[in-house]
């Protein structure tokens, strides 16, 4: 996709971050002064030390949302879109 079909959603000061079992979930508040919550997840264990590392890094950085325009559908209710995981990854819920 071209840069310049991407859109700023949301510009978010990251205030909280917590650890969970395969990555780390990000909350704070948005320039729009909404609440955003953002989860990433590895695909690989991490270590304690560097899931230390990165969630200090995480705590202190900022995140910008950019989204490109909506694909066109005929009459498809809108529905939850899901990362693309590798077949491997076992997926307990969504």
């Amino acid at each position: 996709m071209d840069a310049r079909e991407l859109q700023r959603f949301a510009d978010i000061q990251v205030d909280l971050v917590r650890p969970e079992q395969q990555g780390f979930i990000l909350s704070g508040q948005g320039s729009d002064r909404a609440e955003y919550r953002l989860e990433v997840h590895f695909d690989m264990p991490l270590d304690g030390r560097t899931r230390a590392v990165l969630g200090e890094l995480l705590a202190q950085s900022e995140v910008s949302i950019w989204r490109g325009p909506a694909a066109a559908t005929e009459a498809t209710p809108p529905r939850r879109r899901t990362a693309r995981r590798h077949p491997r990854r076992r997926i307990a819920a969504d």
